[in-house]
């Protein structure tokens, strides 16, 4: 029997082997065609020097990473671990605590197969976190900002979206059935006149807390002064801000000296918080009852992973009982920012670790990031379409995990590949 079965199986191996190796060398003629389509497209974006390289890391996310093909530690400046909390001990270990305690995962959606005390607990960490009524957890805040707009918005409502906002906010949107417009960068004035013509049912202005490209903070207490003026709901997308903005790292709202001024905030537990994945929506509970209910990304998708929710319930404990790594950060940012001015280079944006540092051209910018790899600093240029055209930057970001001779090397390197390039002048 023993013998019968090794047989078959080196039968039915060899027949799946075979069957892999014709699906390798026959192409089917749609495939074909696509290849020639695809290639095309593929040539316009490298003749527009806006190919995206992905750097493959042989090392865990921290101030220093080791990238393949390459020999030595690269100073990294370009990643949103804000508080350095991506490979910090007790969250690591949180982690694992995790996994033995709760597994891998469901294997399902929440309200098919249940969920875990440990998402619930987070959740309600959450809403005490950011004083709302409930919040819902993601697998992102991108599923967070598309998961809102279809849900809450009907034709007979309206949303005004500034102009930079997220991409996930915008593909939100485009998802749902309402009135749809778009008002300038923080420009109250032009959203003014839109909320003032408006006769919708239900008014939603939305806008990130900080802009992820540029650094600047959205107009708080302007966009609510807007909202209770027209009677309109205030969402904020706070990603680039929770855990980190504001004296308690309670985001934009503490920042501006308008705490509690959203109804509601939708944010990521993958960047200062833990910088491993997840997103939430907090804010009134009959929204997120609803969400619950209709919230596609939240009905078709998995739950966090146990032992990502329980680096992010350990980073909420840091995050909560010191403001050490927040201190830390705000004096890298201000080294930085006065680093680079007194080297001649512009860095946009308000008092925030995003640091773009403005060039223009995007193979000037594209030359500038690969002067500072070559000088051990890993940094990435974005250029068009990510930014707007002829705004093409290299974004910095400071985190709390670096030590001040971590900027100060930075600093002095960017003066250095500036001059070569031509940037400022020798």
């Amino acid at each position: 029997m023993a013998l019968r079965s090794t047989l078959l199986r080196i039968v039915v191996n060899g027949q799946q082997t075979r069957q892999i190796r014709e699906l390798r060398t026959k192409e089917r003629p749609g495939v074909t065609k696509l290849r020639e389509v695809l290639e095309d497209r593929l040539q316009d974006i490298k003749r527009a020097k806006t190919w995206k390289h992905e750097r493959i890391l042989t090392s865990p996310q921290d101030t220093k990473v080791k990238v393949k093909g390459s020999e030595g530690d690269f100073l990294n400046f370009c990643a949103n671990n804000y508080l350095g909390l991506a490979n910090h001990p007790e969250v690591v270990q949180a982690a694992k605590n995790g996994l033995s305690k709760y597994g891998a995962g469901l294997s399902s959606v929440r309200f098919i197969c249940g969920t875990q005390t440990l998402h619930k607990e987070l959740e309600n960490r959450l809403t005490q976190f950011h004083g709302r009524e409930d919040t819902i957890l993601y697998g992102s805040c991108f599923d967070a900002n598309a998961g809102l707009f279809e849900a809450l918005l009907t034709p007979e409502d309206a949303v005004f979206s500034d102009a930079l906002n997220h991409a996930s906010i915008i593909d939100g949107i485009r998802l749902c059935k309402t009135q749809k417009f778009r008002y300038p960068h923080r420009d109250l004035n032009e959203l003014e006149h839109l909320l003032a013509h408006s006769e919708a049912r239900l008014k939603l202005i939305v806008t990130d807390g900080v802009f992820s490209m540029d650094g600047t903070v959205a107009p708080i207490k302007g966009l609510r002064e807007l909202a209770d003026k027209y009677r309109a709901l205030l969402a904020v997308d706070d990603s680039h801000a929770t855990g980190f903005f504001g004296e308690t790292g309670r985001g934009t709202e503490e920042y501006c000296g308008m705490l509690g001024a959203a109804d509601i905030i939708c944010s990521t537990l993958g960047k200062a918080v833990s910088g491993a994945a997840g997103g939430y929506t907090t804010g009134p509970k009959e929204l997120v009852s609803l969400l619950r209910n209709v919230s596609r990304p939240y009905l078709f998708s998995n739950a966090p992973p146990p032992p990502v929710v329980a680096a992010c319930l350990k980073s909420l404990d840091l995050v909560e009982n010191s403001s050490e790594l927040r201190e830390r950060l705000r004096e890298n940012t201000r080294a930085f920012r006065e680093g680079m001015a007194a080297a001649g280079l512009t860095v946009a944006g308000d008092d925030h670790p995003i640091c773009p540092v403005m060039v223009g051209d995007a193979a000037l910018a594209s030359d500038l990031a690969t002067g500072m790899l070559e000088r051990g600093v890993y940094v990435v240029a974005f250029s068009f379409p990510v930014v707007p055209r002829g705004s093409a930057r290299v974004r910095v970001q400071l985190s709390a995990a670096h030590t001040r001779d971590d900027v100060t090397r930075a600093v002095q390197a960017f003066a250095d590949v500036a001059r070569t390039i031509g940037l400022v002048q020798k």
